[in-house]
């Protein structure tokens, strides 16, 4: 299989904490009782992972994803066979009815091809396997200290709950396993920690060092790139957990000659439960049923949470 190093590097950006929305009944404990931060996050990731692999429950939700050319609106359902999306809006505005069919077409090849959805269930398998790789270094490729200690807000953990914040840096006795792991030997930032839940509420990275792939001949992630996600507990049940935000800006260079950027935010919102047995055809015609409202919904700026 010849390397794509673009998106390689772009799922190293993402991976760092693109966590799965399910649920897992966290441990309670308080605050008070972690004077070791690394202990603190090592619990709080061995949660994630479970959370991770936890199928039980499946969602609906939306996102806003918006870059220097604008703004694009999707609407996706979990599904045990891989995610269905569909396009409802650009820039707020709804889809004219050539764009619709063109879309629906696009996601239609799926329930049409097996193996087209085939490879589609492997790559998001592929995908969610490189960032369980990343959850499980945390712990030992960075060195923590406490900082404060916060409040959850909208989007970020619980509401009212208490979030401790960490400063992580590198640990120098780290020797990342793969590629995959190495983006995180140049990486320094924050972290808010639910304490309570022992779950990640927020992460905040910078690259203080240019970091290459492959001895630079892959190519490299420039000095100065940054991400911040966020992770909040939804509405449809105590226990479950989902990306609320992320932004990524990311520049760099691939197989030493072509030079790529990332600069999006996307927020995630209107969080639904739907039946875990969902099938991808199932799930392509709720989104077709919803469509039309969201799509009203997002040209008159009604994207807070559903």
């Amino acid at each position: 299989m010849k390397p794509n190093f673009r998106a390689a590097a772009l799922r190293v950006a993402t991976w760092l904490l693109l966590l799965t929305a399910c649920s897992f009944a966290g441990q309670q404990t308080t605050v008070s009782s972690y004077q070791d931060p690394a202990d603190l996050v090592r619990k709080t990731v061995q949660n994630e992972i479970k959370a991770a692999n936890d199928d039980s429950v499946q969602l609906q939700f939306r996102s806003t994803k918006t870059t220097p050319k604008g703004s694009t609106t999707k609407l996706f359902v979990q599904t045990k066979d891989a995610t269905a999306g569909l396009t409802i809006a650009y820039d707020g505005k709804p889809l004219t009815p050539e764009q619709r069919r063109a879309e629906e077409s696009r996601a239609e090849r799926f329930v049409n091809n097996r193996e087209e959805l085939r490879k589609k269930h492997e790559q998001e398998h592929q995908d969610a396997a490189r960032m369980l790789r990343i959850l499980r270094a945390l712990p030992d490729a960075f060195l923590y200290e406490y900082v404060a200690q916060e409040q959850g807000s909208d989007g970020i953990g619980r509401v009212g709950d208490p979030l401790v914040k960490l400063k992580f840096r590198p640990n120098p006795r780290y020797e990342p396993p793969s590629r995959v792991e190495n983006v995180l030997t140049g990486m320094e930032g924050y972290v808010l920690v639910d304490a309570v839940h022992q779950r990640l509420a927020s992460i905040e990275g910078t690259l203080f060092k240019t970091v290459s792939f492959g001895w630079g001949v892959l190519g490299h992630l420039d000095r100065g790139g940054r991400f911040i996600v966020h992770q909040e507990q939804v509405q449809v049940d105590d226990n479950v957990w989902a990306i609320s935000g992320m932004t990524l800006k990311f520049t760099g260079k691939m197989l030493l000659v072509k030079n790529f950027s990332v600069n999006s935010t996307e927020v995630f919102s209107g969080f639904k439960r739907v039946p875990a047995d969902l099938t991808f055809a199932q799930a392509l015609e709720l989104l077709k049923r919803e469509e039309p409202a969201a799509a009203e919904s997002a040209a008159v700026g009604k994207l807070g949470p559903g």
